[in-house]
């Protein structure tokens, strides 16, 4: 019984155990592009001082050929960073740029005799290494009269320039810039002028060739069977160990994948940036590529480059080139991406078992725990642990009943996050628990993350430094329990002299001096901008910050105090009000 379907399976597994084999003795060639592709089609272009910063980074990763400049007839940033460059004293060995193979094409025929702009300006800013790009299915041109022999022709004489004017040790690359439109429409003409390349003595060869699938369209499969097609055509023409590197767009998901299928099957390199960033919604960039081949068993990519480094380098060149951090879920150097969320293995953010790899002390990092309602009570210890050290309410039982008050929000259409250091507190808070010191010194550092947060604190500021006017003790960032209350408590709070309202006073005052801090306040507030980010006005975020904060945690303390006096378990209330203005008397 099933013995074509078992027969069938392992001849393809045995397929991809091969794929798998080669991807891990790979010595992966990059060639960063992180310069060049991180500014293709951004809303920000690029500065000379972005510029610096990018190349900056990337070297830290241990790259050493890099992509610096694409020419054109315009001046482009790219001019004055290069002459940069060369000045500062740059290995100009490990420099390269993309310049076209001919002025264009007229009347169905490239233009062999005029030197294209960009070998003019490598010339003319002491650049070494030329990109040659061709585009083998060009419609404008005729390739019954400028035929595949010609193009062959005019890649030489542009070689053999460079050789001449620019080094005769040039590392001269040619890109087949429009890869997947010839593979589909002529692939001969490719495979011919491959073929052609690695026919060529040694010495006369290019060192090795680009090839791209800007369309982000083809299945893995499609572009890893074209690359094997040039990989057969060089290794028959005694080209073996030609370079031969890829670059991936992103459009439909296919990105990462098709890259490495690329490099299974026959590619040994890649020329991209260290993230994501470029293009339409990016390409296949060499943090994850690399990390992926690590994950595989790699040891290779390991010893020639910093890999440990690829994170934060991924992570730094996104914020120089679109000026904010990588999407959260973007993978390997993304907000989420090392978080340990399921206390199981066999998932994806579970547990690490012995003798897996793990991506976060690959990095040097502490997985952080994600809280959710899959969370075990374990993981929502150890989070409070990471985050503020130890303490005695720190239980397993404690963290059972945050999972209770987690799971109460959503059966009440209350919808909150609590894995940062705020939102936890203020979870611990609402289960029972007391916010100590130790939380509102870690959450008062909290950086805001936006202007309109600034703004709204320093409204809520002004409310608390006109009452700290009407204390004994002014400007020391602390309020007397009755000008709080009249300040802040007093819309949501029967009276001052209510039992409920002084005890629950005594809730927020987390070091018990007597007063209200503006630290132990500011726990509740940032709380609330961060759980209701859309707020816009003052009034509302003190409403927030009550009515779904502090009221809610200080009943609980109200609660805890009845039943100590009482020595019985019973339900506690206190009335809440609504009031639209708060007066300064």
């Amino acid at each position: 019984m099933f013995e074509e379907e078992t027969r069938l399976l392992k001849t393809e597994m045995s397929v991809e155990a091969a794929k798998r084999q080669r991807l891990r003795d790979l010595d992966c060639f990059i060639m960063d592009n992180s310069i060049r592709e991180s500014t293709v089609g951004q809303l920000r272009g690029h500065t000379l001082e972005n510029k610096w910063k990018i190349f900056n980074e990337v070297k830290k990763c241990g790259f050493n050929n890099f992509v610096v400049a694409a020419f054109a007839h315009a001046t482009r940033v790219d001019d004055e960073f290069v002459q940069e460059l060369v000045k500062s004293g740059e290995d100009v060995r490990t420099l390269y740029a993309f310049t076209e193979v001919s002025e264009g094409v007229k009347d169905g025929v490239h233009d062999a005799t005029t030197l294209p702009v960009g070998l003019a300006k490598m010339q003319a800013f002491g650049m070494k290494n030329p990109i040659l790009e061709i585009d083998l299915n060009d419609k404008s041109v005729d390739w019954s009269r400028f035929t595949v022999g010609d193009m062959c022709k005019l890649v030489f004489s542009r070689m053999n320039w460079s050789r001449q004017f620019l080094s005769s040790s040039s590392k001269i690359f040619i890109n087949l810039r429009d890869f997947p439109l010839v593979m589909v429409e002529a692939p001969e003409r490719a495979l011919e002028v491959v073929s052609w390349l690695a026919a060529l003595p040694p010495d006369q060869r290019p060192h090795g060739i680009f090839f791209e699938e800007p369309t982000g369209k083809y299945l893995p499969d499609e572009v890893g069977a074209w690359t094997a097609s040039l990989r057969s055509v060089m290794d028959k023409n005694g080209w073996t160990t030609g370079l031969l590197l890829t670059h991936v767009h992103e459009k439909w998901g296919f990105a990462e994948t098709a890259q490495l299928e690329c490099l299974a099957r026959g590619a040994n390199g890649v020329w991209a940036s260290v993230c994501g960033e470029g293009a339409a919604v990016g390409h296949a960039c060499t943090s994850v590529t690399l990390m992926n081949l690590i994950s595989m068993g790699n040891k290779k990519v390991t010893e020639r480059y910093n890999c440990a480094y690829l994170r934060r380098a991924a992570t730094n060149v996104t914020n120089i080139a679109v000026a904010y951090p990588p999407h959260p879920r973007q993978v390997v150097y993304g907000e989420r991406a090392l978080d340990f969320t399921f206390d199981f293995g066999n998932i994806a953010g579970g547990r690490v078992d012995e003798g897996e790899f793990n991506m976060a002390a690959f990095f040097g990092e502490k997985a952080p725990v994600r809280i959710s309602t899959l969370s075990s009570p374990a993981m929502i210890k150890q989070r409070m642990l990471d985050l503020f050290g130890n303490d005695e309410q720190f239980t397993d039982d404690m963290a059972v009943k945050m999972q209770g008050v987690m799971l109460e929000d959503l059966l009440g259409e209350r919808k909150e996050e609590y894995m940062s250091e705020v939102g936890i507190a203020v979870l611990l808070d609402r289960a029972g628990g007391k916010m100590t010191k130790r939380m509102r010194d870690v959450i008062e550092k909290l950086e805001l993350n936006k202007p309109n947060e600034e703004y709204l604190i320093g409204e809520v500021r002004k409310i608390w430094d006109a009452w700290d006017l009407c204390d004994e003790e002014q400007n020391d960032d602390r309020l007397e329990f009755h000008s709080f209350y009249n300040g802040f408590m007093a819309p949501y709070f029967g009276c001052f002299r209510c039992e409920d309202t002084r005890k629950g006073l005594k809730a927020i005052d987390m070091d018990a001096d007597g007063y209200v801090e503006w630290s132990e306040f500011l726990v509740y507030v940032k709380w609330a901008l961060r759980e209701y980010p859309n707020l816009t006005n003052v009034d509302q975020l003190l409403s927030i910050t009550f009515r779904k904060g502090i009221v809610p945690a200080m009943r609980d303390e109200v609660v805890e105090n009845k039943n100590k006096e009482a020595g019985i378990h019973r339900s506690g209330c206190i009335k809440v009000k609504r009031a639209n203005k708060r007066k300064v008397t």
